[in-house]
């Protein structure tokens, strides 16, 4: 149903701009074969409607022309529809260029690449692959890249764009069995090489974030509108770090394998060394180090404070049970 009527108003659309003169609803209708197979007049008529509005919904300027006779006309001039050409300092175009790298693994990598092929072609200065993306700096052999191999990413991502609430099963790390969870997705983060679904959960009527990788099965679209408001990228963008552990709220102390654990090291306030292989590390706490720690197994033994090392612990032996 949804690739017939995008077919449909394409050709509609292609109509109206391929034309020097208005059309009429009859040459429309004997011109674009879904509205030739229409059953009725009526029928064509609203289908006519509905497209038209769509199409000017989307950006498309469509004129309405009376002819000599009454009859009543429609067309889309190119120069009315034409967009302002695109122009990009040495800066801008690397940043573009930097941008589209970064997703060369990700599932974006083929609009990534042709919006690159398309700018070329408009004569933008952009660097092609492998080249420098200034003559005067050497090609850094570290580039960027954002993963995203969850199933649930795609359908995630377009869910946000187009506003649509969804519907997944999500393990909690302290839950042996998924649940169902209703959710009205705002934006996707990426943090420390994972990514996560900011959104309202209908039925805890509350901001949540989910980690992709917990999403069990298909991610289901839903129809209906939002029910609560969006905040700005922002207030999301908080939500994911506070919730992933970043904002921190006091500190913790911790057991830590030598030579393991390098991002907890990263963040350590404090190291010393214990001897018999492990290090004590200061660490900054917040909401959802728990869940962090987890990730690390036994290489993480938890001091202090005694709420921490509980929640870990939980953590630990609901995963455990399986």
């Amino acid at each position: 149903m949804a690739i017939a009527k995008a077919e449909r108003l394409m050709n509609l659309a292609l109509c109206l701009l391929g034309t020097r003169r208005p059309l009429t609803k009859r040459e429309l209708r004997s011109s674009i074969e879904a509205y030739i197979e229409a059953s009725s007049d009526d029928s064509f008529n609203r289908m006519f409607e509905r497209d038209k509005d769509d199409l000017r919904e989307l950006g498309l300027v469509i004129e309405t022309v009376e002819g000599i006779e009454g009859d009543i006309g429609y067309l889309a001039r190119r120069d009315s529809n034409r967009l302002p050409p695109i122009t990009l300092d040495a800066e801008e175009a690397a940043a573009l260029g930097l941008a589209a790298k970064i997703w060369q693994q990700a599932r974006l990598a083929g609009a990534a690449s042709g919006a690159l092929q398309k700018l070329r072609a408009a004569g933008m200065p952009l660097a092609a692959d492998g080249a420098d993306y200034d003559a005067g700096q050497p090609h850094s052999a570290l580039e960027p890249r954002i993963p995203a191999h969850e199933a649930a990413f795609e359908p995630l991502m377009l869910a946000c764009r187009d506003r649509r609430p969804v519907v997944f099963d999500y393990r909690k790390s302290t839950a042996a069995h998924p649940e169902q969870r209703q959710v009205e997705p705002w934006i996707l983060e990426c943090w420390r090489g994972h990514w996560y679904v900011a959104g309202w959960d209908r039925e805890r009527k509350a901001e949540r974030v989910f980690r992709l990788s917990r999403i069990t099965g298909k991610v289901r679209s839903r129809q209906g509108a939002f029910t609560a408001p969006v905040p700005d990228h922002v207030t999301v963008r908080e939500t994911v770090e506070s919730w992933a552990g970043e904002t921190a709220t006091g500190t913790a102390r911790i057991k830590l394998r030598a030579e393991h654990g390098y991002p907890l090291r990263a963040r350590a306030l404090t190291v010393r060394e214990l001897g018999g292989g492990w290090d004590e590390l200061e660490i900054p706490s917040g909401h959802g180090l728990d869940a962090w720690l987890v990730e690390f197994g036994p290489d993480v033994v938890v001091l202090e404070p005694a709420e921490l090392r509980a929640e870990v612990i939980d953590r630990l032996r609901a995963v455990a049970k399986g």
